[in-house]
């Protein structure tokens, strides 16, 4: 855990210093907006990669786009030189934490086709940092699934938007760039836009084919759209991710989910549920839009864990005193 007096080192050191500030403007509304982060966990952010801008200028390096493998690397060093706010170096975690922000911000710029290279894909993650993927249960995701009540139109678009959610796996930018004309409802079937433009196609099951065609059938037209978007909110205008994210947590919590759920976990949970079925993680990986497999293949930890823990309850010679 940072000291205050790193944590005020962190935040002040870069006034007037605004390197790649928009890029980085852009990160921090992905972390809040698509993974759901908390205003606190985001702003730990903003102070990380504020002291990450303060080594970049000292290297005379005005774009985040131009740093290099070799500039994380002596990153690294630097953190572990440079004194904090109290004097001290800075503590181990607290190094660590920096790097876990720095190597998020590059792999954005790469996922986001920014930057053709990921600069920190090769930089070892520093120890402790790795967290899984959160996955809900299959009851759990019923539960959010069943949440939206009445025959409204809004409940009725809630519950198409959480199936599709789940059932295609969709990023939240995906799930509202989507147009009416995107489907394929004879072959249910979606067209989305993902990250660096490019476009792929995904299936999606019948729950959530029935749900979209009571949604085009009953609920939609009885809201003047504004917009060709697949999903309105209530004045006809396309839905956005803040507003996706706002419904998803209300209906998280009148399903009384315990774990913190935002349109990331449903994505997670896809993948999950995919590879806990027996998918092979090619397919996974093109269901996803991944570029890369290595991405896809955290899945298959979080399925190795689940079957660890099983064999840890149930097998008598895996019982620890």
């Amino acid at each position: 855990m940072a000291s205050s007096g790193e944590v005020a080192a962190a935040s002040d050191a870069p006034r007037g210093a605004p390197v790649g500030d928009n890029l980085v403007r852009r990160y921090l509304d992905h972390l809040q907006v698509e993974r759901g982060l908390a205003n606190n966990t985001v702003d730990a952010y903003r102070r990380d990669l504020s002291v990450y801008a303060v080594f970049l200028l000292e290297r005379r390096i005005d774009d985040p786009r131009h740093v290099t493998p070799e500039d994380i690397e002596a990153f690294i060093g630097w953190l572990r030189e440079r004194p904090s706010g109290t004097g001290r170096p800075y503590a181990g975690s607290t190094v660590s934490r920096i790097v876990v922000a720095v190597r998020g911000f590059h792999r954005f710029l790469a996922t986001e086709g920014l930057v053709q290279n990921d600069v920190g894909a090769d930089l070892g993650a520093p120890s402790g940092a790795r967290s899984l993927p959160k996955a809900l249960s299959v009851d759990e995701v019923t539960r959010l699934l069943q949440a939206p009540v009445g025959d409204g139109p809004l409940p009725v678009r809630d519950r198409a938007m959480l199936e599709v959610l789940y059932g295609a796996g969709l990023r939240i930018s995906e799930l509202t760039s989507a147009d009416v004309d995107d489907l394929d409802r004879r072959e249910q079937l979606i067209r989305v836009r993902g990250k660096g433009d490019k476009d792929r196609i995904v299936p999606y099951g019948d729950m959530a084919a029935s749900a979209l065609e009571r949604w085009l059938v009953a609920g939609r037209p009885s809201i003047p759209p504004r917009a060709p978007a697949l999903f309105v909110n209530a004045r006809g205008g396309r839905l956005t991710r803040q507003g996706v994210w706002k419904l998803l947590r209300k209906h998280a919590e009148r399903a009384g989910l315990a774990t913190e759920v935002s349109p990331h976990t449903l994505r997670h949970s896809f993948a999950t549920h995919l590879l806990d079925g027996g998918a092979d993680i090619r397919a996974v990986q093109e269901l996803l839009g991944h570029a890369s497999v290595t991405t896809t293949q955290i899945y298959t930890l979080v399925s190795r864990r689940a079957l660890q823990e099983v064999y840890a309850r149930t097998h008598p010679r895996a019982l620890r005193r």
